[in-house]
């Protein structure tokens, strides 16, 4: 948030407050997978080496928990600001799809870096595929939102097309967390 503060320029301070927004959707990724997964015991220690290498596992959780709770309260500081002080459409719909898109990648990531079993592997098979291209639709997001003007002509496509229109219906989600509705 010192980023956004130090510039001078209003539109420095927007574009500013959209790359910290961004930023804090991926530094908060690793504590939202754990707990959509639900990942305990072994797998949970693997998946905390994965980001902190051979460092005590208690102190990367630790240390992680409270990076968690940094970015979740700044992330809400950003998303205040947009809406009440920047009036800035970016970092509210196309936010959230950005950070539905990530977390589609980081899952696809992780749940492939903790694969075990045979089974395992080839449940995240094709996902593994797809990684390249969740990557390159991150990068195309980021950048269109940077990109935005402040109050855009028109609103973005995708936002337009996924608009309940009253005449649709609830489709399946991709990544389904057994026993819980989506």
């Amino acid at each position: 948030m010192r980023s956004v503060s130090g510039q001078t320029n209003v539109d420095r301070q927007v574009t500013a407050l959209r790359s910290t927004a961004l930023s804090l959707v991926h530094r908060k990724a690793m504590f939202d997978y754990l707990r959509d997964r639900e990942i305990t015991g072994r797998k949970r220690h693997r998946f905390f080496s994965l980001f902190y290498g051979s460092r005590d596992y208690v102190n990367a959780v630790l240390a992680e928990h409270s990076s968690y709770v940094r970015c979740s309260s700044s992330y809400l500081c950003t998303q205040y600001l947009a809406e009440h002080l920047m009036e800035d459409y970016a970092l509210e719909e196309p936010l959230q799809m950005y950070e539905q898109w990530y977390g589609e990648y980081f899952r696809a990531f992780s749940d492939g870096a903790l694969a075990e079993t045979e089974e395992e592997k080839q449940a995240v098979a094709p996902m593994e595929v797809l990684k390249p291209l969740l990557k390159h639709q991150l990068a195309e997001a980021r950048q269109a939102i940077l990109q935005m003007p402040p109050q855009p002509a028109k609103h973005w496509r995708e936002v337009q097309i996924r608009k309940s229109t009253g005449d649709t219906q609830k489709m399946r989600v991709l990544f389904a967390v057994p026993g819980r509705i989506n």
